[in-house]
């Protein structure tokens, strides 16, 4: 039946943490006690102030269709957002309202990318990155990193890979799946490799800005000598709890913000009128005065520390410290060619359906980020279920010898 697909669908793979979270609710739908750290969506509810904007939106009948790129109001709200907490300039035409970050990024990519352009990706790199430049026809373009430099890449590499064919930068900071955060410094000296290509433009992730343990987050948008070559894309998923809600959104030049009203306009037209009342609220609000905000983010600091804590006394790990989101992905790479006598570890993959198997425990293996040495682990779970899920782990590697 692949015959009859196209080419293109053809080319695509399913993202592995959607995989591996349906993968253990169906396990638990079958009635064992599956744990899982797989899935990379807050475990809290969006908070009662934003909620009520959306209800009062639907009593105040805001459900026809509303302006492609996103209601005014909201617009302007992201405009003053931008300006007030990353030093950055958009106006309110320069921004376009999508359903979720994760079109917003393939907007961008599908209104830069011809057939053959190269796309340069910082590894680890969420699993989205490289099937997102499939369906735009490029070819990614992949710039290493290790543990021993948390995840971050040299310039100097960076500016080894840039070809005539290099169109497009994509990372995120916070980073999913690493949690790697870039300083300012060290965001300007990969803004200074890259402005040297005039026609290289920069698509910057920072949909977990807000879940940050190391203080301000910082923009790569913000350096005038690139600024105007930076698509900024955002959302409140993340930040705010409303991974349901499907808001995301980009600041971006003139022409590309046009560019992907136009795209936009023709396969999916706006989101969710009431999502984006309720995304309105959210962004009047202060992230860092509002209680349920900061809670979940300390909550998020506490089970990340437990959870580093832990592994630090599991033979054969290697974890370094996150700086925001809430991942770890630590190298597992020890316990490749082990064997418990039954099943034997020949990579990430392995393990992870090892521990899936034998300890109950939904993870994702680092080759669906470009890191096969690598799992990622997501600690957006009770305390309770992460002690539990790392007692079973503990006890499963143990096993392997």
């Amino acid at each position: 039946m692949n015959n009859h697909l196209s080419n293109r669908v053809n080319s695509l793979s399913e993202s592995a943490t959607l995989a591996m979270t349906r993968r253990s609710r169906e396990l638990k739908e079958s009635g064992i006690d599956v744990i899982n750290l797989s899935i990379g969506e807050p475990d809290f509810n969006t908070p009662a102030c934003i909620k009520e904007a959306a209800i009062d939106a639907i009593h105040n009948n805001i459900t026809h269709y509303p302006p492609v790129a996103g209601y005014k109001a909201l617009k302007e709200a992201i405009s003053r957002k931008f300006k007030k907490e990353n030093n950055l300039d958009y106006s309110e035409d320069q921004i376009v309202v999508s359903g979720g970050a994760k079109q917003s990024i393939t907007n961008t990519i599908l209104c830069l990318i011809n057939p053959g352009d190269e796309v340069l990706i910082p590894e680890p790199y969420w699993v989205s990155y490289p099937e997102m430049v499939k369906l735009a026809e490029g070819k990614s373009v992949y710039i290493p990193s290790t543990i021993e430099n948390d995840f971050k890449i040299d310039p100097v590499e960076l500016e080894k890979k840039i070809t005539d064919r290099s169109k497009v930068f994509l990372f995120s900071s916070p980073c999913n799946p690493s949690g790697t955060i870039y300083t300012k410094d060290e965001l300007e000296a990969i803004a200074k490799v890259l402005a040297k290509k005039e026609d290289l433009y920069i698509i910057s992730d920072e949909i977990y800005e807000q879940i940050n343990f190391t203080g301000k987050h910082e923009s790569i948008g913000q350096f005038d000598f690139i600024k105007d070559r930076v698509i900024t894309v955002n959302g409140v998923s993340k930040g705010f709890a409303m991974t349901g809600w499907r808001i995301g959104y980009i600041g971006a030049p003139k022409i590309i913000a046009q560019a992907c009203n136009t795209l936009q306009g023709q396969y999916t037209s706006a989101t969710s009128s009431i999502s984006q009342m309720a995304a309105l609220k959210a962004l009047q609000s202060d992230p860092h005065t509002m209680d349920e905000v900061q809670e979940m983010k300390q909550a998020f600091l506490e089970r990340r520390n437990m959870v580093l804590k832990r592994l630090q006394k599991i033979k054969g790990i290697k974890a370094n410290i996150p700086g925001g989101a809430f991942y770890i992905f630590p190298d597992m790479s020890s316990y490749y060619g082990k064997s418990n006598g039954k099943a034997t570890i020949n990579d990430g993959m392995d393990l992870c359906l090892y521990l899936l198997d034998k300890a109950q425990v939904a993870l994702v293996p680092g080759s669906a980020f470009g890191s096969p040495e690598y799992i990622r682990i997501s600690y957006a779970t009770s305390m309770e279920n992460l002690n539990t899920a790392l007692d079973r782990i503990e006890k499963a590697l143990y096993d392997l010898s």
